[in-house]
C-alpha cells in the first residue's frame, strides 16, 4: 500500500512523482518565503534598497561625460533613499562621499549632488569624478 503524503505548506494529499514535497509553486513558494524571512527579512530588505539605490544612481549616470552635477529631484523622483549607503568617505579636499557599491555622490556646498563612480576596488581611497 502506497503511503499518503502531504504538502509540507498546506497539508493537502500530493500527487505526482514519490519525491514531490508541495502541492504546486505557489505552496512550496509560501514555504521558502516564510522559512528565508525571520530574522533575514531586514537584510533582504536594506539589501533590496541598496540595489535600488545603486540602480538609480547608475541609470542617471552620463555616458561619455566625467561627472554629474544634479539636484536631489531625479534620484527623490525614482525612489532614492538618502539614508542608505554601503559606504563613505573623505576625499583629499574634505569632501564626504556616501556611496552605493561603486556609485556614490556628494553634497555640494549649493544643494546640489555631484555623482561619481569608482572604478575598481582600489587599495586605497580613490575617486573617480563623473558628471
Amino acid at each position: 500500500m502506497m503511503e499518503k503524503r502531504t504538502c509540507q505548506q498546506c497539508g493537502d494529499t500530493i500527487r505526482g512523482r514519490s519525491d514531490k514535497r508541495f502541492c504546486d509553486d505557489t505552496c512550496r513558494n509560501r514555504y521558502h518565503n516564510r522559512i528565508n524571512q525571520g530574522e533575514d527579512g531586514l537584510v533582504r530588505q536594506v539589501n533590496g534598497i541598496l540595489k535600488k539605490n545603486r540602480r538609480i544612481l547608475r541609470g542617471l549616470w552620463p555616458e561619455g561625460k566625467e561627472y554629474l552635477e544634479c539636484d536631489r529631484q531625479p534620484l527623490l523622483e525614482r525612489g532614492f533613499r538618502f539614508g542608505y549607503h554601503t559606504h563613505s568617505c573623505q576625499s583629499a579636499s574634505g569632501q564626504q562621499y556616501h556611496f552605493c557599491y561603486e556609485y556614490g555622490y556628494a553634497v555640494l556646498r549649493e544643494g546640489n549632488l555631484v555623482l561619481v563612480k569608482r572604478e575598481a576596488a582600489p587599495a586605497t581611497e580613490s575617486l573617480t569624478a563623473r558628471s
